[in-house]
């Protein structure tokens, strides 16, 4: 009997890196001082790009060449994650905030086009959200800030109101020092990414192997622990590629804040399946890496283009880009 045939897998899928705003002059295509520290992003469906700026407290948009918008919006301190708001609830918002200074803030156009008002105040708790995801459970739309100062997921409705749903958040195998760090709605399951919590204060220990990605539904019950260890250091940004992101399509991508780099895990198993490269075949490293997102297919913005936004520096500068297949 003749052997099977021997099948070579394709080989793994390389990309480019575009820097495409930075804070200082030169440090990327076009330059916008107010990106400081650019930190969660969200698209509106049908126009640009929304980055938070964790360093300037503002809100800036760019088109998917990194051209500025006139459009400048302010939040409370410290903005973290953003996500867009299709629906009539909360209070008609488009595009809401999370903040490590416990505030979430909501920008509506016809109640204030350039500031973003606190809409829930978490600072008596002593909240520090890192990250926000909105959702729908038992046909109800939620928010969902990550609040990491107290390890645990923060929950309100379409009004603001902090309500408990079924679930907790709660996985007991997490190590006790891990803390919810990002956050992302995707389908009908929420990602939660866990980071170590330094001894004494709010930030995130960077380490190989230090972080976890665990899979909740919407009411707050764990599914599974998707990833733990391994490739992962101070996770933050999530993603879900498309069925056109050649070699990763259709897996989950999670970047690490701890050391740049974008990790691909298949969504059953939590297998690694590789890390996105460069041309030549090194791991792509974004100092600072925040948020990633794909996008929405206007304004120069593909559907299979992961956009990202870092804060370089030690967080003190900032840059938004986009990682395109070659």
């Amino acid at each position: 009997m003749a052997p099977p045939p021997v099948v070579t897998p394709p080989a793994a899928t390389l990309f480019n890196v575009s820097k495409l705003v930075g804070d200082t002059a030169g440090s990327a295509t076009q330059t916008d001082a107010k990106l400081v520290n650019a930190w969660g992003i969200a698209f509106n469906p049908a126009g640009f790009v929304w980055v938070a700026n964790n360093g300037s407290a503002t809100s800036t948009l760019y088109d998917g060449n990194g051209v500025p918008q006139a459009l400048v919006v302010a939040t409370p301190p410290a903005p973290t994650g953003i996500v867009y708001n299709g629906s009539a609830d909360f209070r008609a918002s488009p595009f809401l905030f999370a903040t490590e200074s416990g505030k979430i803030a909501a920008w509506s156009p016809t109640a204030d086009r350039t500031n973003a008002p606190a809409v829930v105040d978490g600072a008596a708790a002593q909240a520090v959200y890192k990250g926000l995801a909105i959702a729908t459970w038992n046909n109800a739309r939620y928010l969902y800030a990550a609040d990491f100062h107290n390890n645990r997921v923060d929950v309100f409705d379409a009004n603001f109101n902090k309500v408990a749903l079924t679930g907790a958040f709660r996985d007991p195998a997490l190590p006790a020092n891990y803390a919810p760090f990002g956050i992302q709605a995707i389908g009908d399951r929420i990602y939660i990414a866990y980071a170590q919590r330094e001894s004494g204060g709010d930030d995130e220990v960077a380490g190989a192997g230090l972080g976890a990605v665990d899979v909740f539904d919407t009411g707050g019950n764990l599914l599974k622990q998707l990833a733990m260890g391994g490739a992962l250091n101070a996770p933050w940004g999530m993603a879900l590629a498309p069925s056109n992101f050649g070699t990763f399509s259709g897996k989950l991508l999670v970047g690490n804040f701890g050391d740049g780099k974008i990790n691909a895990y298949d969504t059953a198993s939590g297998a690694m399946a590789g890390t996105l490269s460069k041309a030549d075949g090194g791991a792509i490293v974004i100092d600072g890496l925040w948020g990633i997102a794909f996008g929405p297919g206007v304004n120069s913005q593909p559907t299979n283009t992961l956009f990202f936004a870092a804060g370089p520096g030690d967080e003190t500068h900032g840059l938004y880009g986009r990682i395109d297949m070659r």
